[in-house]
């Protein structure tokens, strides 16, 4: 069983090619998975604040075209919203933690959520507005999960009104799960971005995916390591944290958020690109 452990540090892009000699093959099919806030833009104070820096955008957009890359983007936002955010075309996107899921010729693969599972989202969000949107915190509605934002909200009585809020959700039957001065409620269903992450790998490359392809992954939050304990032994994850002593289901750590961009470097380089 994948076990959370102290990952090796990746601190510049000469670690890349240190740390995985040999790991990716110009002239082997890649697979290239990425959550979007904390990984490929950087953390905002307003979620709505947040992009990508023009670098990044530049070298996804081309790594996006190589005909031995395929491309996708799992977040904890609404699928909408995340393709307006990254903008490039003819790739794959998951929204709302993967049960969103669009291929690249727009078809949908939707997880389907139990009707009473929709009905309790609504009363969530109705008493969550109507209970803990104060105080500078706010509740992020994406249809079929939510965030609880409270980033602003004053120090002396942030950590109160969160518990509030987590003991709101969890009163639903929804999952509360830890963010960035934020909680994420997920519907309590088997599926994450990790099912997510297996579900498009499958869905794109069959069930062998494994012997015939390589795979990336990078995320930042507690959220990824669902995909980081699935691709364990089957690719290469690395979790975005500034924490040394973070335990993570991750093959390494990048230290800071700036060393996604030397991730992509790393890869284009290796692909010609």
């Amino acid at each position: 069983m994948p076990e959370k452990r102290i990952a090796p540090v990746i601190n510049s892009y000469e670690d890349f090619e240190l740390k995985l000699p040999g790991f990716l093959n110009g002239k082997k099919k890649l697979a290239v998975l990425f959550d979007y806030d904390g990984t490929l833009a950087p953390i905002a104070d307003n979620p709505n604040k947040t992009v990508m820096p023009v670098a990044t955008e530049v070298i996804l957009s081309k790594i996006a075209k190589h005909e031995n890359i395929f491309l996708a983007v799992i977040s904890g936002r609404g699928i909408k919203d995340v393709q307006s955010r990254v903008g490039i075309n003819g790739i794959m996107y998951a929204g709302n933690h993967g049960i969103e899921i669009e291929s690249p010729d727009g078809s949908r693969h939707d997880y389907q959520l139990p009707k009473e599972i929709q009905e309790n989202y609504s009363k969530l969000v109705k008493e969550l507005k109507d209970n803990v949107e104060k105080n500078n915190a706010w509740v992020e509605d994406k249809r079929v999960s939510l965030t609880y934002h409270y980033r602003d909200t004053p120090l002396e009585i942030k950590d109160s009104q969160k518990q509030v809020a987590i003991r709101i959700i969890e009163s639903y039957g929804f999952r509360a799960n830890q963010a960035h001065e934020a909680i994420e409620a997920k519907p309590p269903v088997n599926w994450n971005k990790g099912e997510a992450a297996m579900f498009i790998l499958n869905h794109t490359f069959g069930d062998n995916w494994a012997d015939n392809i390589k795979v990336i992954f990078a995320g930042d939050d507690t959220t990824d390591e669902d995909a980081m304990k699935k691709l364990q032994g089957l690719g290469k994850s690395f979790r975005v944290s500034t924490d040394p002593e973070i335990q993570t289901f991750a093959d390494f750590r990048l230290s800071s958020q700036d060393l996604v961009s030397d991730l992509l470097k790393w890869i284009s380089n290796a692909y010609g690109i």
